[in-house]
């Protein structure tokens, strides 16, 4: 026996070589025959190879060949930023900054001589968002807070996480437009209601508006506010994408849809074609529910917010949305085509400052809060917007980063490598939600600690006092221009105050 084992592995061996050299001269055959691939049709096996390290260049360039500022959507830099706040390690860096700050588009802070002293600063004060205009106005403490994301396009664990996070830090949790799930209201944190433009959580059998649906929702305690959504940053003008590979029983069930289909939401609202009928949803919603509501929309120009200002003014404030949330065009966190997301709407960095100024010509600022958001997922940038003009600060993919997404780019793929945004069991199996709800918490107090820095370092006593003068811009020659220049504050009417203290 001894004697015939070296025969049989070399038997062995040489099977194992045909059965190779069998399949590279299938495949051989097959690429040299078939008619859809250049590349392979010329150069039959090895031009794999050619797909093969397409396939895996993002990831080297990622780790390997991108500098710390370099990367899109977000640089290394900034996704370490996150990462540090997330696990409590501090912001510190040593031995002087990276980001260039003669590159146009850099934000300076004008810091004071005489920056507050620790003993004078004071709280960020909370605002409530609809006092005086509906039953149960909602005091939002945090001025940074989760963005919607839809339980669907990010997983159930994803969904507890920033729940129970989010109530520890005390933001708010947007819940995008697929509906209230049981997992959002699982940590007990304040949640705003996401009206989309299929009405995932809020329709009737016919896929309209319901109003014994807003009724229950609105009993729910958590439930503090509604937003109806107009569009988003990722792809105004086409409506939500829900691939149907994560389209699960659970998610069908909730949103009222076929398991398994691709869910793809109207590119606006079938009953809202007009800013009148959005006045009159608006009063609808807050009518049924007695809580704000809000709405959020990504512009392209300025006619709809003059419109908007001027049907108000007509109608009577009582008809307002308690707040406009702006989306830049460089916003969202889910599946969008290419062409809208690259090209359609304004980004958040001309968008707010128009949209302050449109509410301060009308006099509608004190009547109506802005919420920010688009790409801005460290404080210097959430500082910025507030000193732009914003009120809260929302963020979907920061609080990703805080999740642990790694940018992977797969988000529409149901094959995230994090467990965020895939409802395959084995890959959730990573994201620990005890763990996850901490470092959300910590990314959200320790953003809202930063802004509180920088402001106090601009001689400001909290970070609601940030004006536009406190914040510079470099422009193409390499200098720097105050915000307040590149747009000035606009006139407001007799009697009217720019921000609502």
């Amino acid at each position: 026996m001894d004697v015939l084992m070296p025969v049989f592995q070399i038997g062995a061996g040489v099977l194992i070589a045909l059965l190779v050299a069998s399949g590279l001269f299938w495949l051989y055959l097959q690429d040299s025959r078939q008619t859809r691939h250049t590349i392979l049709r010329n150069y039959p096996v090895i031009g794999h190879l050619r797909y093969f390290f397409e396939q895996l260049g993002e990831y080297f360039r990622q780790y390997f060949f991108l500098g710390d500022r370099e990367e899109m959507p977000f640089n290394r830099a900034t996704r370490g930023w996150v990462y540090r706040l997330a696990k409590n390690e501090g912001g510190l860096i040593g031995f002087g900054s990276t980001y260039a700050l003669h590159e146009p588009g850099a934000l300076i802070f004008v810091n004071a001589p005489f920056p507050v002293l620790e003993e004078d600063r004071e709280a960020t004060p909370p605002l409530v968002i609809g006092e005086g205009w509906c039953e149960r106005p909602f005091t939002a403490r945090s001025i940074v807070n989760i963005s919607g994301m839809s339980y669907g396009a990010i997983s159930r664990p994803a969904v507890q996480a920033l729940s129970t996070g989010a109530a520890r830090a005390g933001c708010w949790l947007g819940t995008g437009e697929g509906g209230l799930s049981p997992y959002h209201l699982e940590g007990g944190c304040d949640v705003v209601m996401q009206i989309g433009t299929a009405k995932y959580g809020v329709r009737d059998e016919q896929g309209r508006l319901s109003d014994a649906r807003l009724r229950e929702l609105a009993a729910v305690e958590s439930v503090r506010a509604f937003e109806i959504k107009l569009s988003q940053g990722a792809k105004p003008g086409k409506g939500g994408v829900l691939p149907g590979a994560k389209v699960t029983a659970e998610i069908a069930r909730i949103r009222g849809i076929p398991v398994g289909m691709d869910s793809i939401s109207p590119n606006r609202h079938p009953d809202i074609g007009n800013v009148e009928q959005l006045l009159d949803c608006i009063a609808r919603v807050r009518a049924v529910t007695g809580k704000p509501v809000g709405i959020k929309i990504a512009l392209g120009g300025w006619h709809f917010l003059n419109e908007l200002c001027e049907a108000i003014l007509r109608r009577g404030l009582d008809c307002a949305p308690d707040y406009i949330a702006i989306d830049g065009g460089e916003g969202g966190s889910g599946a969008a085509p290419q062409a809208l997301a690259d090209h359609v709407a304004l980004s958040i960095d001309e968008a707010l400052p128009r949209t302050v100024d449109a509410l301060i010509e009308s006099g509608l600022r004190a009547r109506i809060k802005v919420v920010a958001a688009g790409k801005l997922v460290t404080s210097a940038r959430a500082a910025w917007a507030l000193a732009a003009g914003a009120d809260f600060v929302n963020t979907a993919r920061g609080f990703m980063f805080s999740l642990g997404c790694i940018q992977a780019l797969r988000c529409h793929a149901n094959t995230c490598p994090t467990g965020i945004t895939t409802h395959n069991p084995k890959l959730q199996r990573g994201l620990v939600v005890a763990d996850k709800a901490e470092r959300v918490a910590h990314y959200a107090l320790n953003m809202n600690h930063e802004i509180d820095m920088i402001a106090h370092s601009c001689g400001l006593k909290h970070a609601r006092e940030f004006r536009r003068e406190h914040a510079r811009i470099v422009q193409p020659n390499g200098q720097s221009v105050a915000l307040n220049v590149l747009y000035p504050y606009p006139a407001a009417p007799a009697g009217q105050v720019l921000r609502q203290a």
